[in-house]
C-alpha cells in the first residue's frame, strides 16, 4: 500500500516553484535608482516641502537633516533665498519666522532664541544667523549666539571681549565686524569699540588699526546704523559717519552725504546702492556712490503705504523686500506685511526705479507687538 502511494506520487505532477519578485535594497532612498542620482533628485525639491519629504521614511528624514543634502543643494546650485524675520510680542518676548519670497502664503516658526535679549545685532554668515550681544536684564552681554538654519538648531558661539547693546555688525569677505555698543572711556580703550570675528580662526579680535585720536568723538555707546557697501562698513551715531576700509586696514570720516538723509533704522544693499526707509517724509531712497546723494525709489506710490511703520529690509536674490507693521481697525491685533520690490537705475541722472512684484499680510500678532529685523539666508 505504502508502495503504490509513492509510486503515485512520483507520477503526479509536481508544484512549480512560484517566481519571486525581485529584492529591494532596504538602503535605497528611491526603488532601483542609486543613491546619488536619488540625492539629485530630492535635493531640486524646493525648500518649503521638506517638511513633507522628511515624512516619506526614516531614511529620508535622515537624508534631509544632514550636510550631504544642503552641500549637494549648493553644489547644483539650488539653495533658495528665505527670508527670516524677528517680532518682539508686547515689548517682551522675540518669536522667529522664515518664509519663501516666492510663497509667502507659507510661514514656518523657527525656536527663538535661548537667552532674550534687548539692542543685539543680527548678520548672515552662510547659513548662519548670528546674534550678536544685546542687553540681558539691562546689562549689556558679550555673548553670540548662531542659529543654524539648515537644522533649525541654536549654539553658543565665541564671545567677544566686551558686553554690547545696540552696537552695529556687517559682513565683509566673510568676516563679521562689529562696532559700537559699549562705552569707551579713554584712548586706551578704544581697541574694544570695534571687533572682527573670522570663523576659520573662532574668536574675536580686536580691528586694526585702532581709530585716530580725532575719531574718538563718533566711539559713543550706540550706534544707530551700519552697512556694508563693497569692502568698506559704515557706521553711523545720531551725528557722525565713520567708515572702515578692509583692504586699506583704515578708518575715516564719512566725506560723502551718506550720513544726510540716512535715517532709516535698517538698510540693504542691492547692486551697490544703499537703500534705507526715511521715516519722517515717507519713502524708500537709494544712495549711490558714484552719484554721491541720496535719491527717492520712484514707481511705488500706489503700491505701497505711504509710511511703513518699523520698515526693515534685506536683499533677497537681488530684490529688495521690506517688512513693516500696520495699526488695524482691531484694536489688539497688529498687522506685519511684506513687500518685494525689483529696482533699477535709470539712465540719466542717477534715478533709481522699483516696481513692487507683490505686497500683502503675511502675519497678524498682537498689539503693541513690533518688526525687530528680517535678513536673508540661501538654504
Amino acid at each position: 500500500m505504502r508502495r503504490r502511494r509513492e509510486r503515485e506520487m512520483e507520477d503526479s505532477p509536481q508544484p512549480q516553484p512560484q517566481p519571486q519578485p525581485p529584492s529591494r535594497d532596504s538602503n535605497l532612498l528611491i526603488p532601483d535608482l542609486p543613491n546619488d542620482i536619488s540625492l539629485h533628485c530630492i535635493a531640486r525639491v524646493p525648500h518649503i516641502h521638506h517638511s513633507n519629504l522628511s515624512l516619506v521614511s526614516k531614511s529620508w528624514n535622515s537624508l534631509l537633516r544632514s550636510h550631504l543634502f544642503f552641500n549637494t543643494r549648493f553644489n547644483l546650485n539650488y539653495t533658495q533665498t528665505l527670508l527670516f524675520f524677528i517680532i518682539r510680542i508686547h515689548n517682551s518676548s522675540l518669536k522667529w519666522y522664515f518664509f519663501d519670497p516666492k510663497n509667502p502664503k507659507l510661514l514656518f516658526s523657527v525656536p527663538p532664541n535661548p537667552v532674550q535679549s534687548i539692542g543685539s545685532a543680527f548678520v548672515v554668515l552662510g547659513h548662519d544667523i548670528y546674534v550678536i550681544g544685546g542687553s540681558v536684564h539691562d546689562i549689556p552681554s558679550p555673548n553670540v549666539w548662531v542659529f543654524d538654519s539648515r537644522f533649525k538648531k541654536w549654539e553658543l558661539g565665541p564671545a567677544m571681549s566686551v558686553g554690547r547693546k545696540f552696537a552695529a555688525a556687517g559682513v565683509v569677505n566673510g568676516k563679521i565686524y562689529v562696532t559700537g555698543g559699549c562705552l569707551i572711556d579713554s584712548l586706551s580703550e578704544s581697541t574694544q569699540w570695534a571687533e572682527v570675528f573670522d570663523p576659520a580662526v573662532g574668536k574675536w579680535e580686536a580691528v586694526v588699526p585702532n581709530p585716530s585720536p580725532s575719531q574718538v568723538n563718533v566711539m559713543e555707546k550706540d550706534i544707530h546704523r551700519c552697512a556694508v557697501i563693497g569692502d568698506k562698513l559704515y557706521a553711523m551715531t545720531h551725528r557722525l559717519a565713520v567708515v572702515y576700509d578692509t583692504k586699506e586696514l583704515s578708518w575715516s570720516d564719512v566725506k560723502s552725504k551718506i550720513n544726510l538723509g540716512w535715517r532709516g533704522r535698517d538698510t540693504a544693499v542691492v547692486d551697490g546702492t544703499l537703500f534705507s526707509y526715511d521715516y519722517l517724509i515717507g519713502e524708500i531712497r537709494g544712495f549711490d556712490e558714484n552719484v554721491g546723494c541720496w535719491r527717492k525709489l520712484k514707481g511705488l506710490d500706489s503700491g505701497l503705504d505711504k509710511f511703513l511703520c518699523g520698515a526693515t529690509m534685506a536683499n533677497v536674490g537681488g530684490n529688495l523686500c521690506v517688512l513693516w507693521q500696520r495699526s488695524t481697525w482691531n484694536e489688539n491685533e497688529t498687522e506685519i506685511w511684506c513687500a518685494e520690490i525689483s529696482t533699477r537705475k535709470g539712465s540719466c541722472g542717477g534715478e533709481l526705479w522699483g516696481s513692487v512684484v507683490w505686497s500683502k499680510r503675511i502675519l497678524v500678532v498682537p498689539d503693541r507687538s513690533s518688526v525687530v529685523r528680517c535678513l536673508a539666508v540661501g538654504l
